[in-house]
């Protein structure tokens, strides 16, 4: 894919971001954009060896314009302090920048709408990780209809970034019982993070 940024143009990181999310919001390549009342881009540290994906934007997110700052979005919070993250050392996002409405799946053109933008936010952040909320997600990204049990508790690779998939935090609060295993897939994506970038992250304890 031909960058959307001219790096040579671009500068430091954060401009590069900056600047990415200014000509981003401004999409109309779907029928997305006359619905949404936000376009919902992404935050977080611009150099974090870790992202974090949703799916699409909720209503609270549609209304702010930030990622994940509902109840899933302080679930979410939770599960990366345990895990010996603030919220603002990783760089969070969604595939999508636009609430669908009611919160439907994701369309097949909104995903090819909206992917561009995805792809570019990650060459410009370098993350060394990938966490992939829920298996709408995870079908979206590898392009697969694999059931999210099948898809959990292994690395998985999708171009040049090593991938773990758990539980969408909206479906850990309607079923609680989920939090074990997706805790088993955060600490299993930590002590990889930690093999490849040389760090130590103890987790706190279960969020």
């Amino acid at each position: 894919m031909q960058n959307i940024l001219s790096r040579e143009d671009s500068g430091s990181t954060p401009k590069e971001l900056a600047l990415l999310q200014e000509t981003a919001k401004e999409c109309r390549k779907c029928t997305l954009a006359g619905t949404r009342l936000n376009f919902v881009f992404g935050e977080g540290n611009p150099s974090a060896g870790l992202a974090v994906i949703g799916e699409a934007p909720g209503a609270e997110e549609d209304a702010s314009g930030r990622p994940f700052v509902g109840r899933s979005g302080q679930l979410l919070d939770k599960i990366l302090q345990a895990a010996g993250f603030a919220r603002q050392e990783v760089y969070i996002c969604n595939i999508l920048k636009c609430r669908p409405p009611g919160n439907r799946n994701p369309l097949q053109d909104e995903i090819k709408s909206c992917m561009p933008w995805l792809l570019e936010q990650l060459q410009i952040v370098k993350p060394k990780v990938i966490l992939i909320l829920g298996k709408v997600a995870a079908n979206t990204i590898f392009e697969n209809q694999l059931s999210l049990g099948s898809m959990r508790g292994k690395v998985a690779k999708w171009k040049e970034y090593d991938c773990f998939i758990t539980y969408h935090p909206a479906a850990l609060l309607r079923n609680p019982n989920w939090k074990r295993g997706c805790w088993e897939d955060i600490q299993l994506m930590m002590r990889h993070y930690d093999q490849l970038c040389g760090t130590i992250h103890a987790p706190i304890n279960e969020y």
